[in-house]
């Protein structure tokens, strides 16, 4: 494969002032993410504590091999949201090493509102599930929560994708033989009470693990009865009485040796056969897609020179690099990985989308894994291209990143705006896993647009009613559409929401899609099946 050619000037002012741009971004970033690590208050920090328990990061150090990476999920659902009173959502998912077997946890945070269910939480657990369906993971759960946190229960309960999915993805994945691990190192009410029930095998800590399906008030409330946490749902009695659990520990460390050597006994874990070679560095430097993305967004940036600081030795085998130029397609390796990419070089016309679904039919009939590499407006408008098709062309691109069944993996770079988004496939288009920078922008259309559309509408529905709006009062309807929109875009509020898997450092971007791949590796990937592409 030809090695690309960089043309980037590190000692041009440009380049120097997005890269301060950047460095500021990415200070925000890791300044809160290391506000939500923290977990809840400290009077809940002291009172885990007293009760001798470790908290979930430290549990998850216990857990993993040492040093390996932890591909952390969604580590800001909830950012800015409910008064920031939930970081993190009260739970820690990602994919980690356990006798060298990727694995899929899913934990607890005690300490944020003691481990309760708000409806990000639900829907993190919910993303960690399908994850590790649609990649055959096993899944610890690190169970200490004291369910459905109340106040906020409307969004929690009935509906499909609410807490009773968690107990519904578990049957499906007994169903597939991937296996499940709980591990009570705390409370376990109510329909909490069915994740150890409906696991391979339970682990539960005396003195502190409980599981029943309705605590001691509610007992006495219904019954009468007056029982000790411990008698009705305690160690001894689903280890000796019940047999709901089926391994009793002492302690947090004791519970996690015993779940390690669960998980060495799994037995043999075999994994697609995808060639690999020996990894070898980007011929540039990583720490320059710092100064490649413009700090203004509205400016243009040549994507092969991300990519070029992405695949392995710089070396990428470009594919109709003179057709359709506004998106980039052609194979690479990721740390020894082959791998298919489409980036985006500006707007999607006929020809570009034409040539991304043959590029995407390729890699799926080669089960060669896909990567897309977002920053896109959307598809090209007006009557021209109307004429010409893009409607119809624009669709061949959106079947075939729907009917790819090799692993597709997203990255937005910039923005990622409309029917764009789907093209490239966004959320909608189950890639295994999408991850957003920090400066990246999703929304229906960018903010000037909107406010452009949306002020317009209401200036003629004023002048019809025969108000002539004055310009103060133009500016008036725009710039409240606009900060909307704005606010609304931002990775940040993308991100709160879990309309993606987390926001990165671009630095780190490399090493999580190679863990990313490795981790697809543990599914089948079957053989590519045609939709109908209209002519």
């Amino acid at each position: 494969m030809f090695k690309i050619e960089s043309k980037v000037s590190v000692n041009s002012a440009d380049y120097k002032e997005n890269k301060t741009a950047m460095q500021e971004a990415v200070r925000v970033l890791k300044e809160r993410l290391a506000l939500v690590k923290k977990g809840g208050p400290d009077y809940m920090h002291k009172k885990h504590k007293d009760r001798g328990k470790f908290f979930v990061r430290e549990r998850l150090r216990l857990l993993l091999d040492p040093d390996t990476p932890f591909l952390e999920l969604n580590p800001l659902a909830a950012w800015d949201m409910y008064d920031n009173g939930h970081p993190g959502a009260a739970i820690i998912t990602g994919i980690g090493l356990v006798h060298n077997r990727e694995v899929m946890v899913i934990a607890h945070d005690a300490t944020v509102k003691g481990g309760t269910y708000i409806p990000e939480t639900i829907k993190k657990h919910i993303r960690a599930q399908e994850i590790a369906m649609e990649n055959r993971l096993p899944c610890i759960y690190l169970v200490d929560s004291g369910g459905i946190f109340l106040p906020l229960q409307v969004g929690t309960f009935p509906d499909r994708f609410h807490f009773g999915r968690i107990f519904f993805n578990q049957a499906r994945m007994s169903a597939e033989n991937i296996p499940q691990i709980s591990v009570v190192m705390g409370f376990c009410t109510a329909g909490g009470a069915y994740q150890p029930a409906m696991s391979d095998e339970v682990v539960i800590v005396k003195g502190v693990g409980t599981i029943y399906i309705g605590g001691p008030p509610l007992v006495k409330a219904a019954t009468g009865e007056v029982v000790s946490e411990e008698d009705l749902g305690g160690a001894d009695v689903h280890c000796c009485i019940s047999g709901v659990a089926d391994h009793y520990a002492f302690s947090d460390e004791h519970a996690i040796e015993i779940t390690r050597n669960i998980v060495e006994n799994l037995g043999v874990s075999s994994k697609f056969a995808l060639t690999r070679k020996e990894p070898e560095e980007p011929a540039y430097d990583p720490s320059e897609l710092y100064g490649i993305i413009p700090r203004d967004p509205k400016k243009t940036f040549d994507m092969r020179e991300i990519i070029a600081r992405l695949v392995d030795l710089s070396e990428f085998h470009e594919f109709k690099e003179l057709y359709g130029p506004t998106i980039v397609c052609g194979f690479a390796r990721i740390m020894g990985y082959p791998i298919g990419i489409l980036a985006n070089n500006g707007v999607l016309f006929s020809e570009s989308s034409q040539k991304g679904a043959h590029f995407i039919t390729m890699c799926a009939v080669r089960k060669v894994p896909l990567l897309f590499l977002q920053n896109i407006t959307g598809f090209i408008v007006g009557k021209t291209y109307e004429h010409q098709g893009i409607a119809k062309d624009g669709a061949k691109l959106v079947h075939a990143v729907a009917n790819a069944q090799v692993p597709k993996f997203t990255v937005i770079i910039g923005g990622s705006y409309g029917a764009g988004n789907y093209g490239m496939c966004g959320r909608a288009y189950d890639p295994r896993l999408l991850w957003m920078w920090p400066t990246a922008r999703i929304c229906v259309m960018g903010g000037e647009q909107a406010a452009s559309v949306l002020t317009d509408i209401k200036v003629r529905t004023l002048t019809k009613k025969g108000k002539k709006p004055t310009p103060k009062e133009i500016e008036e309807i725009r710039n409240p559409i606009l900060v909307k929109y704005e606010n609304e875009s931002s990775a940040y509020f993308s991100t709160a929401r879990l309309w993606d898997d987390g926001i990165i450092d671009p630095l780190d971007t490399r090493q999580l899609l190679g863990l990313a791949i490795a981790m697809a590796l543990n599914a089948p990937i079957p053989d590519h099946k045609f939709g109908i592409f209209r002519m």
